[in-house]
């Protein structure tokens, strides 16, 4: 089996392609969770903490020179910022993963009907305790 051939074969499998799927929908959700940090919730805080972008918030190591260039500095509110988006993005996964859960709960608490002869059996056995 060539490489070539062999290669096709381990990217055509459906492992992979789900697992590319996955990649594209989790970049696009990425987006849509930025969008609702950046957008939505950072706004209302940035006004209760005293009206200013939370997302420009630093701590300057080093002050620009006069061409504005040269600024050293740690990035805390867009870190926060980060940090927000990763919870909300593991919230929803912990809602998925239940509501998946509950789904495979309810597919396993579902006993199958019991076969023929063990309803037979059953009935046979409650008749033989009724008669003593």
């Amino acid at each position: 089996m060539g490489m070539l051939s062999e290669f096709k074969a381990f990217a055509m499998r459906g492992n992979v392609m789900d697992l590319a799927v996955g990649v594209v929908i989790g970049a696009a959700f990425g987006k849509i969770v930025t969008s609702l940090v950046d957008q939505i919730i950072m706004p209302p805080i940035g006004v209760l903490i005293g009206g200013v972008d939370f997302s420009s918030y630093k701590w300057v190591l080093h002050a620009a020179g006069p061409d504005g260039k040269g600024e050293v500095a740690v990035l805390y509110g867009a870190f926060l910022n980060t940090i927000i988006q990763f919870l909300i993005v593991a919230l929803a996964i912990f809602l998925v993963v239940k509501v998946m859960n509950r789904m495979i709960k309810k597919e396993e608490a579902a006993p199958a009907p019991p076969a023929a002869d063990v309803v037979l059996l059953t009935e046979i056995r409650d008749l033989l305790k009724a008669k003593s």
